[in-house]
């Protein structure tokens, strides 16, 4: 059925991120916006470096509608970047800074930036990229002619141009955990509604600090750039992201929001317990991803709130917002959205069951825009004026609604579905696992083996036999792996998702169930 009951926010208006800038600027110059390391940027002097760098860019030829590469580090002049591009009407195209060979060229031929904005520490990676590029600006290096700091000795002109709220403004690219990331259309509309979003669920007030780790080559970051401004909010950046250094972070800056994704949640809970846990300002701890055995164990520990939510790439930062739900729900959609979990046919599925999440926009200009230059992946996305997230959940009688994996991750095993996402969860529950994760690889009866990947914790030595042991009692005999494979580190997007289509599929010499004699009791 299609969930009726709603999370009320505010619509989102058409003062574009220029102009949300330059007001905030001009209200409160003095005002915080980002704390890092030592450092302090108000307001007056982001505006001010946005168009000092705008003029820059403007200078070098570049128009509304090109395409710019950012390849930066999480540093103040990142931000600095990604809000000129946006005055300027330049369509930004974010490049993970981690990435090298075949992935960094597929991202150069796909989206063919005309400008580039990257850091000197990656210039060996882009050598083989710079001649697809006209205009390139380095960070810490190169000559004087394109040297990105020259912008601080040019005056902080007017913005040459006007931009509209629906124009486009950057190409995110899809998370990419299973094949190749796809670049999704953003508007200035869309990339300020996510941020809304964060403000409803955070509750955050003009004041409040959020510390901000994530990679600003993400959607997740950037939203929560743009909420600072919104929000009045402040920013306390770091460098990147530290499990044992996070709480001593949130306690320099007195930061009172913490954002977890992904892993973060497990890995912060499995460092070593410390008598300063919750000796700390923060009081709300909001994402996406926590696993709903962990979500009291995590507030009690550390002393917070938790809020949970649901996004993706392809819409906003979140489309259901669960601000004081119950635990381990993602919630319920915004004004903004209608839900509805539906089956392989596209009909609704009862309450209880898992569906589809599709998303069908009821505010405009915040639908599905459309990938860049790949019309079978939209059209394949689309079912009418519903997108199909290819994400499972289910929705209790309250229309809370619960997540349950990826759809594509679903593996088949013997007849039977097996949600990887479920069995990763139970065997990450071990004392002296990390991480963990489960992919399906080739059987001889035409489906799927399930073979796991484990990191263990501190270094620690685990016999794949005691652990299919341990998960007897915690999975059904068809959940249990066959084939346990150990891994240093896992290849990660940077919201911290394990990329799965890079873990390997072959199975030679590493422990197999059938071969090590032991029989699972059904």
């Amino acid at each position: 059925m299609t969930i009726s009951t709603h999370v009320d926010i505010a619509p989102v208006s058409d003062e574009t991120i220029a102009e949300l800038i330059a007001r905030r600027a001009g209200e409160d110059p003095d005002g915080v916006y980002c704390y890092f390391k030592d450092e302090v940027m108000t307001l007056g002097m982001l505006y001010e470096r946005v168009l000092k760098l705008s003029k820059l860019l403007w200078d070098r030829g570049l128009r509304p509608g090109d395409r710019v590469g950012l390849m930066l580090p999480s540093h103040p002049d990142h931000i600095v970047a990604i809000f000129a591009l946006a005055a300027l009407g330049l369509v930004r195209v974010p490049i993970n800074v981690h990435l090298k060979g075949a992935s960094l060229t597929h991202l150069f031929e796909h989206l063919e930036p005309r400008g580039l904005i990257a850091d000197a520490d990656y210039a060996d990676a882009l050598v083989p990229e710079l001649n697809r590029v006209e205009h390139v600006l380095w960070r810490g290096g190169g000559d004087s002619a394109h040297a990105f700091e020259q912008y601080l000795a040019l005056p902080a002109d007017p913005l040459p141009v006007q931009i509209r709220a629906d124009d486009i403004l950057a190409l995110t690219p899809s998370s990419g955990t299973t094949g190749a990331p796809k670049g999704v259309l953003k508007s200035d509309r869309t990339l300020r509604a996510g941020p809304m979003a964060i403000l409803r669920l955070t509750g955050a007030q003009p004041g409040n600090t959020f510390l901000l780790w994530e990679s600003l080559h993400h959607g997740a970051g950037v939203a929560v750039i743009i909420s600072a401004l919104l929000g009045g909010t402040r920013l306390a950046m770091v460098e990147r992201f530290s499990a044992s250094r996070f709480w001593d972070d949130a306690r320099r800056y007195n930061v009172t929001h913490i954002h977890y994704l992904g892993t973060v949640i497990p890995m912060l809970l499995k460092q070593p317990p410390k008598p300063s846990d919750s000796d700390h300002g923060v009081k709300i701890a909001w994402g996406g991803g926590c696993p709903a055995e962990l979500w009291d164990a995590f507030a009690t520990r550390f002393n917070v709130e938790m809020r949970e939510g649901y996004g993706l790439s392809e819409l906003i930062t979140f489309v259901t917002v669960n601000p004081q739900g119950p635990a381990g729900a993602i919630g319920k959609p915004l004004d903004y959205y209608d839900i509805v979990l539906a089956d392989d046919e596209g009909k609704p599925v009862a309450v209880g069951e898992s569906g589809e999440i599709t998303v069908r926009a009821k505010a405009q200009g915040l639908e599905f825009l459309g990938y860049f230059r790949n019309p079978e992946a939209e059209a394949s996305s689309r079912r009418g004026d519903w997108f199909c997230t290819g994400d499972l959940a289910r929705q209790d009688e309250q229309g809370f609604l619960y997540y349950a994996g990826r759809k594509k991750d679903m593996l088949r095993r013997r007849g039977i579905n097996i949600s990887a996402w479920e069995v990763e969860r139970v065997i990450a529950e071990h004392p002296d696992i990390e991480e963990t994760a489960l992919i399906g690889v080739p059987s001889d009866l035409g489906e799927d083996e399930l073979k796991l990947f484990v990191r263990v914790k501190d270094q620690k030595t685990l016999d794949p036999l005691a652990l299919i042991q341990w998960s007897e009692t915690r999975l059904p005999y068809y959940q249990i792996p066959r084939y346990i494979a150990f891994i240093d580190e896992f290849p990660k997007t940077p919201t911290q998702r394990i990329q799965k289509k890079e873990l390997p599929r072959d199975v030679q010499g590493i422990w197999d169930l059938e071969r090590s004699g032991y029989r699972v009791p059904k």
